[in-house]
């Protein structure tokens, strides 16, 4: 007989219509909550990254008023820009936006002189205060109008895809900028209506970008140099490190081992000028330039002390910045270690380059209050060896750690370049390209010279070259 089946089909359990009606709600309020969310986030970035800072003027100084990248933190300093460098400020502010203030001109004065240490300028402080105040009032302002902009576009982007019409398009950007522009109050609000009180508090330009405060220097005791035309100020480098000493060499010659073939004393033999080296092997901003300096069992004075009694002095050549940076440490760990882009070597480095442009504002500052208004040249550095040399590779210092090496030079020669700029004073870039250390004449002292990595007579000769081009106004 034959077989029959029979097949049972199970009953479905289906949702009552309006229980899944209301997970579409759900899903569609969730849908538009996060597109809201994106577009806030997205304009408000925006109008952080497209908002002009604002430059503001007072006293020979411009400082343009923006806001440094967003923070989790809800209190702390805000930054300063300082010649290409990022240098937190002195002063908190409260909120993750903080006020970015970078200083990019200053033309030196004596009212200008006096910002930068605090004391009796309260209507000059006063002045700086309010014009960052109102540097940053116009910032937040138009970076409101940009995160509007910013909304409207992209709201109407929305309207239009998800084809609304008339009052509903309007409600939805209307509705969409109110909301993105209370979150944007809601976290730039707080820093916005604080900071004019702490910007406005601000007294000296130390506590704007972290200076470390320095003291005028006073003229070092003893006669006037009235026939000295030329000074040098500086460190191994302008001293002439490695060279014979001078016929008639002083016990501060000595201490200092300034030599004969340093550049100063060709620009003195060709030109026939009056140049006093003052410079020092082992200088640095704060102990040499600024401050005495131990060096060969004698106390030197300041530098700039020294400096200031030479009124008729028409030009001044500075060369500072590889001892501030503890340049020969800097190499020997680079040396020892398997490569020099590691973060304690990268750490070091910024460190020590944060603290010299620091303490460089303030030097450039009091270069400004010379006795009779010479010409300021500031030197940059030399590049000592080439990456594609590889003569100190027994050394321990391979291709890739000379590149690492060259790139910090740089960073420094930049800050240099800078803050010269910033202040109106020339700068000069010897170029030693072809003539590194390992080439064929080449413009640098070896390993086994008296002054490795140091100029040669030869280098030396070149940077003489470049200054009185500089002086002169040659091309």
């Amino acid at each position: 007989m034959p077989t029959s089946t029979s097949t049972t089909t199970p009953v479905e359990t289906q949702r009552p219509a309006p229980i899944r009606a209301r997970g579409r709600r759900v899903l569609r309020i969730l849908s538009a909550i996060a597109v809201l969310v994106a577009i806030t986030v997205a304009s408000i970035a925006f109008a952080l990254q497209v908002t002009p800072e604002r430059s503001v003027h007072a006293f020979g100084q411009t400082v343009s008023v923006g806001t440094a990248p967003p923070t989790w933190h809800l209190r702390g300093p805000g930054q300063a820009i300082l010649f290409g460098q990022t240098i937190p400020t002195q002063v908190d502010f409260v909120g993750p936006v903080r006020p970015q203030l970078t200083l990019t001109d200053i033309s030196l004065n004596e009212q200008v002189a006096g910002l930068f240490s605090p004391g009796p300028h309260a209507s000059v402080a006063d002045t700086l205060g309010s014009a960052l105040v109102s540097g940053w009032r116009w910032y937040f302002a138009t970076e409101i109008l940009f995160v509007a902009l910013a909304a409207i576009v992209l709201l109407g982007a929305v309207a239009g895809w998800r084809r609304y019409h008339g009052k509903k398009t309007v409600m939805v950007i209307a509705g969409g900028v109110l909301f993105v522009e209370a979150v944007n109050l809601g976290l730039i609000g707080v820093t916005a209506f604080t900071a004019p009180g702490i910007l406005r508090d601000v007294r000296s330009l130390d506590s704007v970008v972290g200076q470390t405060q320095m003291a005028p220097v006073a003229v070092a005791p003893g006669p006037p140099l009235t026939g000295v035309q030329a000074i040098v100020l500086g460190d191994s480098t302008a001293a002439g490190l490695g060279g014979p000493p001078h016929a008639g060499a002083t016990a501060n010659d000595t201490a200092c081992e300034r030599s004969s073939f340093a550049f100063a004393d060709v620009l003195s033999r060709v030109n026939e000028w009056n140049v006093d080296n003052l410079a020092c092997s082992g200088a640095t901003i704060p102990d040499g330039i600024i401050g005495p300096q131990s060096e060969g069992g004698r106390t030197m004075r300041p530098q700039l002390a020294v400096a200031k009694r030479a009124p008729n002095a028409q030009a001044v050549i500075v060369s500072v910045g590889a001892n501030d940076l503890q340049w020969n440490t800097l190499i020997r760990l680079c040396a020892a270690a398997d490569s020099c882009d590691n973060r304690a070597i990268t750490a070091y480095f910024q460190r020590r380059l944060s603290t010299f442009t620091s303490d460089y504002l303030g030097l450039l500052s009091q270069l400004g209050a010379l006795p009779g208004n010479p010409t300021i040249v500031i030197n940059q550095y030399y590049a000592p060896f080439a990456s594609s040399q590889d003569c100190l590779a027994s050394l321990g210092l391979s291709a890739d750690k000379v590149d690492t090496l060259l790139q910090d030079l740089q960073a420094l020669n930049d800050v240099l370049a800078n803050g010269a700029a910033t202040f109106g004073y020339q700068t000069v870039q010897p170029d030693f390209t072809g003539h590194e250390l390992c080439t064929d004449q080449s413009y640098v002292q070896g390993p086994t010279d008296p002054a490795p990595l140091h100029p040669n007579a030869r280098g030396q000769l070149v940077i003489a070259l470049a200054d009185e081009r500089a002086l002169l106004g040659a091309p």
